[in-house]
């Protein structure tokens, strides 16, 4: 069976799932970033209270997601270049950790050159900045020096993550 889709269908298609990607109970855009101790793959602990006064762009993906693959590059030169603008990027692994260990993680860290730290979810985590609608990945939270909530991307674009900075930098 060959399925056709219009380019006015894409559009729509595209279209609804931004106006419903904040989902129920989940923090909106001007609200307060929920905050978070979680355990980076060096066995650090990682607050976001740490990063205070930083823009904070924090990545949810997963080791065996495509597009969150394809998005590793475009995060890795943005931590390079807005780092001394104050950006910090954290990846949230959404990996099954009885499936992918902290050694797995770091090698794939290392195989990607990822220069960002690598923090592993929990549910409370999960449940702040998702609430009780869908999961989907990548999304990423734009959260600004105040600590709010400026932006959020869910899926992955070229040059929409840096176009969100950009704003928050002006």
């Amino acid at each position: 069976m060959h399925l056709r889709f219009s380019r006015k269908k894409i559009i729509l298609s595209c279209l609804l799932v931004f106006l419903f990607s904040w989902g129920c109970g989940e923090p909106k855009g001007g609200d307060s970033a929920p905050a978070f101790s979680l355990q980076e793959i060096t066995g650090e602990t990682v607050s976001l209270d740490q990063y205070k006064g930083r823009i904070v762009l924090l990545d949810f993906w997963a080791t065996w997601c495509p597009p969150c693959r394809k998005s590793i590059p475009e995060l890795v030169a943005l931590q390079d270049k807005y780092k001394e603008q104050g950006l910090v990027v954290l990846g949230i692994s959404m990996d099954d950790p009885s499936k992918v260990s902290d050694s797995d993680l770091a090698a794939f860290k290392k195989h990607f050159k990822i220069n960002y730290k690598i923090l592993k979810a929990s549910t409370d985590v999960l449940k702040d900045y998702f609430g009780t609608g869908n999961i989907s990945i990548p999304t990423m939270f734009f959260i600004n020096r105040e600590g709010k909530i400026v932006d959020k991307h869910v899926g992955f674009m070229p040059g929409a993550v840096e176009a969100s900075l950009k704003k928050m930098l002006s």
